[in-house]
């Protein structure tokens, strides 16, 4: 996961604009949200994504699979991959690890986690709770120490071997796919179904939610989702559903820019964005784009 910190330095001031711009009569133009209750509705959104409640269960429980069907899953997890590692092949990007000078530490295994992130350490936690004996233990307070920075001190030298070494037992696969389901995936197709959206829609959202992190924090994905909402109404709120992705993948693109002004956005220019043009709301393959100047294809 990449940190949210200040990403949304003039994204605010960028969407106030753009609802300003939409006519009021638009059937895709919400209603002002008043900002002192934009915290509540982030908290709301995130409680809805993250907890079982039973109007909620039904509305998801009546809804197609979506990117959750095991095929769609699978699918998925080779686009982050792309994104995230360069390769398709999320499954031999277990043991991955290095630091990429983006201030968030150590990024490893299949969806990045992150030293300075709190996610690496929540996985190490977990893991360690049932295999107290593994090799990621003695790191354990320094990856407490570092967390919320890019210190390597106290994982040095060690740890990047001790990671490999770990990522070669299938305990610790498991576990890091079992930390991506929780934290990541499961949330952010559940709210996504609530928003009324389909496959795509399930996908821009999961991998929004692993670059940005599930965080109601400036800059976090309910943050990025808000600012959506703010554009546009999601397919549930009925609004049309091209309409809501298209202000959320601006939202993003933004958001990453401000960040990190120099940054590759290809994940959302020549992917997310390629696939919603061609009105491939259901993210059937075969499937063509392009990540950091490299073209994929996954056959249908």
């Amino acid at each position: 996961m990449k940190p949210a910190g200040v990403l949304l330095s003039a994204v605010p001031l960028i969407a106030a604009a753009v609802y300003l711009m939409l006519p009021s009569d638009s059937p895709d133009t919400p209603a002002p949200r008043p900002a002192a209750t934009a915290r509540t509705a982030l908290e709301e959104a995130k409680d809805r994504a993250e907890k079982e409640l039973s109007a909620d269960d039904a509305v998801v429980a009546a809804r197609p699979p979506g990117l959750a069907a095991p095929e769609k899953k699978e699918l998925a997890q080779r686009l982050v991959a792309s994104a995230e590692h360069a390769t398709t092949d999320w499954r031999g990007t277990y043991g991955l690890i290095e630091d990429a000078d983006d201030g968030c530490g150590y990024t490893a295994g299949i969806v990045g986690f992150c030293s300075g992130t709190h996610d690496l350490l929540a996985l190490v936690e977990t893991y360690t709770e049932e295999h107290p004996d593994n090799g990621l233990a003695p790191y354990l307070p320094a990856l407490r120490e570092v967390d919320g920075t890019d210190s390597h001190e106290g994982l040095d030298p060690g740890f990047r071997a001790a990671w490999k070494a770990e990522a070669g037992t299938a305990a610790f696969r498991a576990a890091q796919e079992e930390e991506r389901d929780r934290r990541y995936f499961e949330p952010a197709v559940r709210l996504a179904k609530l928003d009324g959206l389909g496959t795509l829609g399930q996908f821009v959202y999961f991998d929004a939610m692993v670059f940005h992190g599930p965080g109601i924090e400036a800059g976090g994905f309910y943050d990025v989702r808000a600012q959506a909402v703010d554009r546009a109404r999601t397919p549930a709120a009925g609004g049309l559903e091209e309409t809501y992705l298209d202000a959320f993948l601006d939202v993003r693109r933004d958001t990453m820019l401000s960040r990190y002004p120099d940054r590759n956005t290809s994940r959302v220019d020549t992917a997310q964005r390629r696939f919603l043009k061609a009105g491939n709301l259901d993210l059937d393959t075969p499937l063509r784009w392009e990540m950091h100047g490299e073209r994929y294809t996954l056959p249908g």
